[in-house]
């Protein structure tokens, strides 16, 4: 079910502090009777870390073990394209996709970050936010292209870390 524009302007809030990072969610119910429709994995996460949240979106850390500290950033409700939000919530989004980027490059210090917004295999709005390296798996290619060589193995900033980035990069990027 698509929320409408006007019903998005009505329930939108704008965030004013992140909540607490904390691991791991439940895990979702059974799964649906082959007839019923698939839940949405973003709005029924399973088992996911949140590293940052608001009333509005939701940054998770993606366990992918050839791209350390990769992030996606989740809109709340299900909508499928950035256009389908207000905007003051397309700006706030877009606001946290770059506080994302911005910690990401301070703690790792990658060589480029890659941003994608695609909603082919799941239609609910998410960026993925990855950090890219010369010597990664993939590079110069897309995360999704066959690796060309064995990658370096880095270490993800802790979740704690990556909190405490975004929160100080979304502040810098809102004030004033």
């Amino acid at each position: 079910m698509r929320a409408s524009r006007e019903t998005l302007k009505l329930n939108y809030r704008p965030a004013r502090r992140a909540s607490t990072p904390h691991e791991k969610t439940a895990s979702m119910p059974a799964t649906p009777s082959p007839s019923a429709p698939l839940p949405c994995p973003l709005c029924a996460p399973d088992a996911e870390t949140v590293v940052w949240a608001d009333e509005s979106c939701r940054v998770i850390r993606v366990d992918e073990h050839d791209f350390a500290g990769f992030c996606r950033v989740v809109w709340r409700e299900h909508v499928a394209e950035l256009s389908d939000l207000p905007v003051p919530a397309q700006r706030h989004l877009m606001n946290v996709v770059c506080a994302v980027e911005l910690a990401l490059r301070q703690l790792m210090q990658p060589a480029k970050v890659n941003l994608a917004s695609l909603g082919n295999m799941v239609p609910h709005l998410h960026w993925h936010v990855i950090p890219r390296f010369t010597d990664d798996s993939r590079f110069p290619d897309p995360v999704w292209a066959s690796a060309r060589r064995i990658g370096a193995v880095r270490q993800a900033p802790s979740v704690a870390q990556l909190n405490e980035a975004i929160t100080q990069s979304l502040n810098e990027l809102t004030a004033g």
